[in-house]
């Protein structure tokens, strides 16, 4: 339960704080003093939405802090996993919202995204207002409320259907694409065989293309090279030997080195030059020889030529119509792995169909079976809510009031094969009408508070928080409210925003927020009501006068109306 809350910077608050107990805590002040901010303020410790303009003007950012008591070890765990610790036994959540809109969220104080906020204070505290009632009409929202009554019953094979609903879903989507694009499947198909089966039969070979370039570039030139071989093995190793003076580099250079070695002995410099056009001598020999070689072996063969033209151009066709960016027969082998996987995914399709089929038959006959389940849950589950129901609101002032809750069977959807739908009377005789035409303001907040209290055995929540949740009750409507909130506090922490002295006096707990002389709320703006105090408040609550003689009457008779519910009951005995 929370033990503690301040706010600071929020709305008209500029600094407050209120201590918490177990049971029932009212709020109460005159409008606009700034009790509705108390809820805003547990809102965003919630992790809801928070607007910058709810900072109090002047001040940079706004505050709130909740102290929580009691918290179970699975949130304490979550907390501690995210670095935050306890603090004396409590945890602290804190909230920051800044003029400019950026919102900061700390738990245990360990600084932690807005949203773990609400997963983990989800589980602490609820808040009911006037917006919840209208949530209420919703059907999402009556069908929600009849599953949480239910509990296990509905809960655990509503979680199977959802899962296999889920998982219908996309069977029935998978199916469908694969049987309404079967045309396309099979176009593409035949395109990815003819494909196959041409570059199958040229059979080409990685890097291919290159080698051929090169040899059908060698064949087309292949005079050409011969004679510039031929040419410069003469140039280097001539065989005219009718020449008195060499006429070649191989005879120049031997007569150099021959006329540097006649004067090798006087020199070492110009004994390293012979020895270096030797050397020149020994590497233009074996050019010429590997000249010769060259044209030797130069091939002029045109069947040669014109067969590798012809396999380039095979090649170039392939290339051109598989092939990518490069250009080249290794993209074409690349093009012939993916569309062979490829064909195999749609060669396979037609099993994969039968495979879906099958499966969908599954789940068909599984979510029959669980929304049957559900269905009978519920029904059975609706039969006890509605006299549940009806039996509160008999003790909140109405009687002769029902509630219904009707389940009409429907297709199949993903939270089962039901409608639910709450029908209300508030007179005897009248014909029950859905909630939302039958019920007036005044009706539906009794209708909420009686659902809360009866959901408070199935679903307890440690920390309820109801803001307003008596508009349109009055006079002995609104003392029965008063007993059922008081009647809810013994089973969890309830803290209530009201205007009705009627309700505030089956408190616990009194807490006034006051406004100052300038209109502003004081850095103590929650205050704790002793007796005296709270006999003020009251009468001012219902006369606007706190030294009203008849309101302070009236204040005491409502307190001592509410001091009842304290009293021991006498035991009956039993006549001898």
């Amino acid at each position: 339960m929370l033990s503690e809350i301040r706010i600071t910077g929020l709305g008209v608050i500029e600094d407050a704080t209120l201590d918490l107990d177990p049971g029932f805590t009212a709020v109460t002040g005159e409008t606009g003093a700034g009790k509705t901010m108390v809820v805003t303020g547990v809102n965003m410790l919630l992790g809801g939405r928070a607007d910058s303009g709810l900072v109090r003007h002047g001040t940079r950012r706004a505050r709130v802090e909740g102290r929580a008591s009691g918290v179970p070890r699975a949130i304490v765990q979550q907390a501690e996993d995210r670095g935050g610790e306890l603090d004396d036994d409590e945890l602290l959540i804190a909230r920051e919202l800044s003029s400019e809109g950026r919102s900061r969220a700390f738990l245990g104080g360990a600084s932690v995204p807005v949203s773990v906020l609400g997963e983990v204070s989800g589980d602490l505290v609820a808040i009911h207002g006037q917006a919840d009632q209208w949530r209420l009409l919703q059907p999402a929202r009556q069908r929600e409320t009849l599953d949480t009554f239910a509990g296990k019953a509905v809960l655990v094979p509503l979680q199977e259907y959802s899962a296999a609903y889920k998982r219908h879903r996309e069977v029935e989507a998978e199916l469908t694409e694969l049987t309404t694009r079967e045309r396309d499947r099979l176009a593409e198909a035949d395109l990815l065989r003819f494909g196959l089966d041409e570059i199958a039969k040229a059979e080409p070979l990685p890097g291919e293309d290159i080698e051929l370039a090169a040899e059908e570039e060698r064949l087309a030139y292949a005079d050409g090279l011969r004679t510039a071989a031929t040419s410069a093995g003469d140039a280097l190793a001539s065989e005219d030997l009718d020449s008195t003076r060499p006429n070649d580099v191989l005879g120049l250079l031997a007569l150099a080195k021959q006329v540097l070695d006649a004067e090798r002995d006087h020199d070492a410099k110009l004994a390293e030059l012979a020895d270096r056009a030797g050397e020149l001598g020994y590497l233009a020999a074996d050019l010429a020889q590997e000249l010769s070689s060259y044209a030797a072996d130069v091939d002029t063969d045109p069947a040669r030529l014109a067969v590798v033209s012809e396999r380039r151009s095979l090649l170039h066709g392939l290339v051109r119509k598989y092939g990518a960016e490069q250009g080249t027969v290794d993209e074409v082998l690349d093009w012939t792995k993916r569309s062979a996987a490829r064909l195999a995914d749609l060669d396979g399709s037609d099993e994969r169909v039968e495979q879906l089929t099958a499966e969908l038959a599954e789940l068909d006959a599984k979510l029959a079976e669980l929304g049957r389940q559900i269905r009978e849950a519920r029904i059975e589950a609706s039969q006890r809510l509605g006299v549940a129901v009806s039996e509160e609101l008999t003790g909140l002032a109405m009687p002769h009031a029902k509630l219904s809750v009707e389940v009409h069977e429907t297709a199949a959807g993903p939270f089962g094969i039901d409608e639910v739908e709450f029908c209300f009377a508030a007179n005897p005789g009248s014909p029950a009408r859905p909630l939302q035409k039958a019920a007036s303001g005044g009706e539906l907040s009794r209708v909420m508070l009686a659902l809360e209290v009866i959901l408070s055995d199935t679903h307890p929540v440690p920390t309820l928080v109801f803001d307003e949740i008596d508009a349109g009750i009055g006079g002995r409507a609104a003392v029965e409210v008063g007993k059922r909130l008081a009647r809810l506090a013994e089973k969890a922490q309830v803290i209530v925003v009201t205007h009705l002295p009627q309700v505030a006096a089956f408190a616990d707990r009194h807490a006034v927020v006051l406004k100052s002389d300038d209109g502003s709320v004081t850095t103590s703006g929650l205050v704790a009501l002793d007796d005296d105090a709270r006999l003020k408040e009251l009468s001012r609550m219902m006369a606007g006068l706190e030294n009203s003689d008849a309101a302070q009457a009236h204040a005491e008779e409502l307190l001592a109306l509410a001091a009842e519910r304290h009293k021991p009951r006498k035991k009956s005995r039993s006549k001898g």
